[in-house]
């Protein structure tokens, strides 16, 4: 280590303050954090890119300073689809030092590491009071028993009003309306449960009707849209 000749011509005064480190909630237990193995926490949290055109939803859970789960989710930009695709195989098994400081690919999914590493290293965790945290797998129970990530896309032009595309339930396959043209429930299709369903033997036709569901007030409805052709059906 080298000093610069004003500090090594200073005489040594001790230091009299050294209470250590503040503790962080980790887990239900109370750590004074020194090195990254002495982090542990589950949480997730949003990144986007520098355009800011693009989104990622990114979970970890995090043992003893290494991820031991993440998940990838992305919006907004066809090319994160595949820098998520990376990362999946990037973050299990790094530091949450080295993950901060590696290349995921994507702005998104780096800017959302950093904002969870934040959360991680100042015990801002929703594993924080779980004693022993989260099981590994934690990060699918938002998915849902289909494992899709819970997606609402909706349209609408100050001309034409709104249109409904996609809600957590699934593909909007019609939008009902009263009899002032305006909306009281939508009727949609689970993709995932159609595939499910498909992959279990069903055709596709009784699998795409096993999978339709309805929300709202559709049973009044004067007519049901199409939100994509405005076609009644």
């Amino acid at each position: 280590m080298i000093y610069s000749r004003e500090v090594e011509e200073m005489c040594p005064v001790a230091q009299g303050v050294c209470h250590g480190c503040a503790p962080i909630p980790e887990e239900a237990k109370w750590v004074k954090a020194k090195e990254v193995k002495d982090i542990s926490g589950f949480t997730h949290g949003i990144g986007w890119c520098a355009p800011q055109q693009g989104a990622c939803k990114l979970t970890l859970n995090v043992k003893e300073g290494i991820i031991q789960e993440a998940l990838i989710e992305t919006i907004g930009c066809s090319g994160m689809t595949h820098s998520a695709a990376m990362a999946s195989e990037i973050l299990p098994g790094r530091t949450i030092l080295e993950a901060l400081n590696t290349d995921l690919v994507c702005d998104a999914i780096n800017t959302a590491m950093r904002e969870l590493f934040l959360q991680i290293v100042y015990g801002r965790t929703q594993s924080a009071f779980s004693e022993d945290g989260l099981a590994v797998g934690a990060g699918l129970e938002d998915l849902g028993k289909g494992l899709r990530s819970q997606v609402g896309t909706m349209y609408g032009t100050l001309a034409k009003g709104p249109r409904y595309l996609e809600m957590a339930e699934g593909y909007v396959t019609g939008i009902a309306l009263d009899e002032d043209n305006q909306i009281i429930g939508y009727k949609f299709v689970s993709l995932g449960k159609m595939t499910d369903f498909i992959k279990k033997g069903d055709d596709p036709n009784t699998a795409y009707e096993k999978a339709c569901g309805q929300y709202g007030r559709v049973a009044d409805a004067v007519r049901i849209i199409d939100p994509r052709t405005d076609k009644e059906i």
